[in-house]
């Protein structure tokens, strides 16, 4: 019976926690699109749909003030802020001219007699469920409340506005998610504190009795390595990287309740290979131990280190949340980097599958834990979606530069074209990595 519970409770916990990673990716995507929103608002763009998901609508409001459609959709992993005009190819608008694509125009009565002669119903693009009776021609008052109840969206076309206000709009939405990332950080950092590291005893080793050894030792939280703070442990590796065995790095520690300097001779050469070599971290700072014992090399100390926080005054807690922002951003292109050289295997990345799946154990470990990959995929996010990369904000944004350069747009065709591979082959990737993630 107790194992039944411990089971049901145990799958509660994972469903709880994937639910939990769904909710952040929603609102991490949710706040990107809304970053888009808020500017193409406040620069006269004309919006036709904001929508949560993708996929069947579940449910839908158009605004009685600005005529946008809101729109919550049954797929919770995206979502999109459309834009009038905004993958529309020029020279069809110039043939056609821009009524005959505009999303809210009314039927000329020409086009209505023509289409009643062929046999057809017209409909308003507001709602083509829904036909036009004979009593709503004769009635002009309730044709007048339907278009005050539904006004058409304001503003201009996405293309026909000027290149700078569509880098603007562009890059908002990545913007909104490093503030929503870094909102979390300062309320993880005030309220739990920074994540440190702090050197303890390991369960499944005992340093020989007697046996002692210089420089960091266990219940030692560390702080800084030669002035540099330590954020995560790409900083560790930072501050040791090129040093020698026997060249000494000051440590500031907290031991027992007080912080002081801890001279530190390397007990091995620290050469990083990749941002995973974290074994570099333990072995030359003599974590991890090993000396030649009757012509054999054997393990005689094997501490480790369990993440911990610390708290800081208001100004500190600031400043560190900035820092730690910026080093999440940097660590986002550093793995990239280093997939692109080869340094780093592609099975260090992971898929939405895996991203969900980590996310999930992340979030149901503790408020600390569950701020702190909130705060990574936002800024994540904010990153990725600036580089330059077809279908992503970040290649939409070079072709605004060259057009604002060139003073005239690359054709919109090949435009098109280009954005349409970058997704198809960023989808393709992102499958190929969820399934090399659990193959290797």
């Amino acid at each position: 019976m107790l194992v039944n519970l411990l089971s049901v409770a145990g799958v509660m916990k994972t469903i709880g926690g994937v639910l939990l990673a769904v909710v952040i990716l929603l609102a991490m995507v949710t706040i990107h699109e809304f970053g888009h929103y808020i500017a193409g608002r406040l620069l006269g763009f004309k919006i036709t749909e904001f929508s949560v998901g993708f996929g069947p609508a579940l449910l839908k409001k158009r605004s009685k003030k600005t005529g946008v459609l809101f729109a919550l959709r049954l797929v919770p992993l995206g979502g999109y802020c459309a834009f009038d005009g905004e993958d529309e190819d020029l020279s069809k608008k110039e043939e056609k001219g821009d009524k005959t694509n505009e999303p809210f125009e009314e039927m000329t009565a020409d086009d209505g007699e023509n289409l009643k002669n062929e046999g057809g119903m017209s409909a308003t693009n507001e709602n083509p469920s829904v036909t036009q009776s004979e009593n709503a021609e004769d009635d002009p008052q309730e044709e007048n409340k339907k278009e005050d109840e539904y006004p058409e969206p304001q503003g201009a076309r996405f293309n026909d506005q000027p290149p700078w206000k569509r880098i603007i709009v562009l890059i908002a939405g990545a913007t909104m998610n490093y503030l929503l990332a870094l909102f979390l950080i300062i309320l993880m950092f005030a309220c739990v504190g920074r994540p440190v590291y702090t050197v303890t005893e390991s369960d499944r080793f005992q340093s020989a009795a007697g046996q002692t050894f210089e420089g960091l030792q266990a219940g030692d939280t560390i702080l800084e390595i030669n002035g540099k703070t330590l954020y995560m442990l790409t900083d560790w590796q930072d501050a040791l990287n090129g040093k020698k065995k026997g060249d000494v790095v000051d440590v500031l520690v907290i031991r027992d309740g007080k912080k002081q300097t801890v001279p530190v001779s390397l007990y091995q050469d620290a050469s990083v290979k990749n941002m995973s070599d974290s074994n570099v971290i333990f072995y030359s700072l003599g974590l991890v131990v090993y000396e030649e014992v009757n012509g054999e090399m054997q393990l005689v100390r094997y501490l480790e280190l369990h993440s911990q926080t610390v708290r800081d005054g208001f100004f500190q807690t600031i400043g560190h949340s900035f820092m730690y922002s910026f080093k999440l951003g940097g660590s986002v292109l550093r793995s990239l980097g280093e997939l692109i050289t080869g340094k780093l295997g592609i099975q260090a990345m992971g898929g939405p599958v895996t991203t969900i799946s980590v996310t999930a154990e992340a979030a149901v470990s503790g408020f600390a834990s569950f701020l702190n990959i909130a705060a990574l995929i936002g800024v994540n996010l904010a990153v990725f979606n600036l580089l330059p990369v077809p279908a992503l904000d970040g290649c939409k944004v070079i072709f605004c530069i060259i057009e604002w350069i060139r003073k005239k747009p690359i054709n919109r065709k090949v435009e098109t074209i280009i954005n349409l591979v970058g997704i198809i082959f960023l989808l393709g990737f992102a499958v190929l990595i969820d399934l090399l993630h659990f193959i290797l």
